[in-house]
């Protein structure tokens, strides 16, 4: 093998690699015995048939599996004689080969830089906590009694209300033909829900057991059905019942029927639920602190192919967010090549964080195991009545899915490795200001009376993260910016 190196640029390297015709030959004959054992050959005993044969019968047919693993083989050689790190997978092209000729490719790689992170120990960080208030506590067991309320037949000889049950069948059709999916038999809805297209509801006010009606709607455009967004449908219904909602009383008996022993332990079962979900909330807030602060104290260069990636996929998701009218209205009013910088900004960053993160976990050893990544999978599973088995059976056999799942469980335990060493303090706050986004926190902030104490501004310029992909709509919805990748 000859290597000869075409660029030494930064982080970037390519070399040229030339695997001598013998080489190839010698993989090929080694190949052409190791499957001579295994194949009959007329006029021949098992496994002692000539290599010129073996060549004449199979030697097209192992060619591209001989070059595919000599390929593998000697670029990993390259990269292990050079001691280079790729930060991503190195790109192979072949240049040229020809039957009883050298192959001849080349292969670059982007490299890891030298990452030196800093001493954790000196990071000063405010995870925020929140208490769930009586009142919220009773709010929220009201709308479960709400979920769990009886009806019944109404008595009255009068129309359906809003907020009371009709049963119904119905048959949607669109220029007169049923469509799949359209139709139902003893369907109850609530009117006034909005479960329905817009007007269907809106439409049965009134309506009174025995009635036949029909309702005439417009599918929003961007109904999730693409053959149904957009078009005008008729439904034919047939009205069966109408029914009234009968209070749930909110009492021992109430909290027994959920298994519990009284009103008392529903209302503590309630309270760690919200506290919970604030809790999550906080630990988001605290990682996006964590990053900016990561962010502005480490400075070292980033292969630009995977800024340029990274890049790209922000600039997609804008793309997708303006086209569906969703784009952030800060974005207003700016030109396309001052979002495109500001987003490369955002790249820059994002690809800075999750290399520095994953040097943090190879450093220290920090990985996730598999039983880790299957609990992962059956959560996510369980998002999907029904159809369980079916995305365990994709995430177990997709790779990429499988992946996608362990990258962010590896960025949480390698935040929670960091968070361990960094100086932590605890601040109880209301849960408005909880909700709040950081950046609106930080204004606010800075917008008050300077006369305010020294511990006060420190408390305040901590409960703010500075400007981040989070202010942009498109970053939003595919990738919040308190993940590094």
């Amino acid at each position: 093998m000859q290597v000869q190196e075409l660029k030494n640029e930064g982080l970037s390297r390519e070399y040229s690699v030339t695997i001598s015709v013998s080489d190839i030959d010698a993989r090929i004959d080694a190949r052409l015995g190791e499957i001579g054992g295994d194949v009959r050959i007329p006029g021949f005993r098992p496994g002692k048939a000539p290599i010129k044969v073996l060549r004449q019968r199979y030697g097209k047919a192992v060619m591209g599996e001989v070059l595919e693993k000599a390929v593998t083989e000697t670029s990993q050689e390259v990269l292990d004689e050079r001691e280079l790190r790729p930060a991503v997978q190195p790109k192979i092209e072949i240049q040229s080969f020809e039957e009883g000729k050298d192959l001849i490719y080349t292969i670059g790689v982007d490299l890891m830089p030298e990452i030196e992170p800093m001493d954790f120990s000196t990071l000063s960080l405010t995870r925020l906590k929140a208490k769930a208030g009586d009142e919220e506590i009773g709010e929220a067991i009201e709308r479960m009694a709400k979920d769990f309320r009886n009806s019944a037949p109404i008595e009255e000889d009068r129309g359906a209300e809003s907020g009371e049950l009709v049963v119904m069948d119905f048959v949607g059709k669109l220029d007169g033909e049923a469509f799949e999916g359209g139709s139902a038999e003893g369907h109850r809805l609530e009117l006034g829900s909005g479960r329905f297209i817009p007007g269907f509801e809106d439409q049965l006010i009134g309506v009174k057991k025995g009635d036949d009606v029909t309702v005439n709607v417009t599918f929003p455009e961007d109904y999730n059905a693409p053959n149904l967004a957009g078009k005008d449908a008729v439904f034919e219904v047939k009205v069966h019942d109408i029914e009234a909602f009968a209070d749930t009383e909110i009492d021992d008996a109430f909290a027994q029927s959920l298994g519990l022993e009284n009103l008392d332990q529903l209302k503590t079962q309630m309270r760690e639920r919200i506290e919970k979900d604030y809790g999550d909330l906080a630990r988001g807030r605290l990682k996006r602190e964590l990053l900016d602060k990561l962010s502005d104290a480490h400075d070292f260069e980033v292969p630009p192919a995977m800024v340029d990636s990274e890049f790209d996929q922000i600039w997609t998701q804008y793309e997708r967010a303006q086209a569906a009218g969703e784009t952030d209205p800060e974005d207003e009013g700016k030109s396309e090549d001052d979002l495109k910088e500001e987003y490369r900004k955002i790249a820059h960053r994002r690809v800075l964080l999750g290399m520095l993160l994953s040097e943090v976990g190879r450093k220290n050893e920090i990985t996730v195991g598999q039983e880790e990544v299957n609990r992962a999978i059956v959560t996510e599973a369980q998002k999907y009545p029904g159809q369980e088995q079916q995305v365990l059976e994709f995430y177990q056999n997709n790779a990429e899915a499988n992946a996608s799942l362990r990258a962010p469980l590896m960025e949480d335990k390698v935040i929670d490795f960091i968070l361990e060493m960094a100086q932590v303090e605890e601040q109880e706050v209301s849960v408005e200001d909880l909700m709040k986004d950081p950046d609106e926190a930080e204004s606010e902030a800075k917008a008050k009376p300077a006369k305010k104490s020294a511990a006060k501004k420190a408390s305040a310029k901590k409960s703010g993260a500075k400007k981040s992909a989070a202010k942009k709509a498109a970053a939003k919805k595919a990738d919040k910016d308190d993940k590094a990748e």
